[in-house]
């Protein structure tokens, strides 16, 4: 056999040596890349933990906004529908008096022609406000004889009852009460019987 054949002692140890630390860097490098590889992951995970929570966060709080959007609108169309409603309310209020003013001055007694004549245009002149009234859902509330109601009648004097049926029921309308669709405009003013 040749020399060549064989190896040294010298390349054996060469050998040896470069396998050694061949094997002695790999280990070491594949753990470093496992190791790097498992803090990878791990910072992927919880920035994906992360991500996921701040969707749901974000997720609520626009569900929350929506919802007080819709609350909004909801309110505002009820408002809106309110104000539409009793739009009327204020004009009422003011002619009111007005319309006392005519009932008052028909109570008042006539006896020459022209008297006659004057009472007869108050007449028309306050029919054609209650007709007015009514048209826009503006009422008398019903009080004399009826059993007294505080959200509809006021009453500003008490008499003793003649019979028990008459107990709590309105006696005398002192000034008449308007009723604008279901709400109380003014109330009546009313004597009661106890």
């Amino acid at each position: 056999m040749s020399k060549e054949e064989f190896p040294s002692e010298k390349d054996i140890d060469k050998k040896d040596v470069s396998s050694k630390t061949k094997k002695t860097k790999a280990k070491p490098d594949t753990k470093k890349k496992e190791e790097t590889k498992k803090d990878s992951n791990e910072k992927l995970d919880k920035e994906i933990a992360d991500l996921k929570d701040k969707n749901k966060k974000l997720e609520d709080k626009f569900l929350r906004s929506e919802a007080e959007n819709q609350n909004m609108q909801n309110r505002y169309a009820k408002e809106r529908s309110q104000l539409i409603k009793y739009q009327s309310q204020d004009l009422a209020k003011d002619v009111l008096p007005a319309m006392d003013n005519l009932e008052r001055a028909l109570n008042a007694e006539v006896d020459d022609k022209d008297s006659k004549q004057l009472k007869k245009g108050v007449q028309m002149t306050l029919d054609s406000l209650v007709k007015a009234m009514k048209d826009h859902g503006i009422v008398e509330i019903k009080a004399e004889g009826v059993k007294f109601d505080p959200t509809l009648h006021q009453a500003v004097q008490t008499v003793p009852a003649k019979s028990d049926d008459q107990k709590d029921h309105v006696v005398k309308v002192l000034q008449k009460g308007y009723q604008y669709k279901d709400r109380t405009l003014r109330p009546a003013m009313v004597v009661v019987a106890q």
